[in-house]
């Protein structure tokens, strides 16, 4: 697999593959074109890498990510957050790592 591979655009939903799953990490790659998502409230921490597109991520707390290429955040567990948006040309192309 290549990171930087995508599906035929637009998607529908966000897409979401697994790439590692063990009992203490989780990485996915995510795909979204325009989607949003509800407030998450994780156990894990969350080290999220945008590796294309512009998106911005919602705190709880009234805090406010913008996203670019590149860019990186750290989110703590139970640190309510939702993706308040997400681009659809260039798609965001995410690697999540769950710990």
């Amino acid at each position: 697999m290549n990171i930087f591979d995508l599906p035929p655009l637009p998607l529908p939903d966000e897409l979401t593959t697994k790439l590692n799953d063990s009992d203490s990490t989780r990485i996915e790659r995510i795909i979204s074109t325009g989607q949003t998502s509800d407030w998450y409230d994780q156990v894990e921490t969350e080290f999220v890498i945008l590796l294309d597109g512009l998106a911005t991520v919602e705190f709880e707390n009234s805090r406010i990510v913008t996203m670019k290429k590149g860019d990186t955040l750290t989110i703590k567990p139970h640190e309510r957050h939702r993706v308040s948006s997400t681009s659809s040309e260039p798609p965001c192309n995410w690697l999540c790592i769950f710990y």
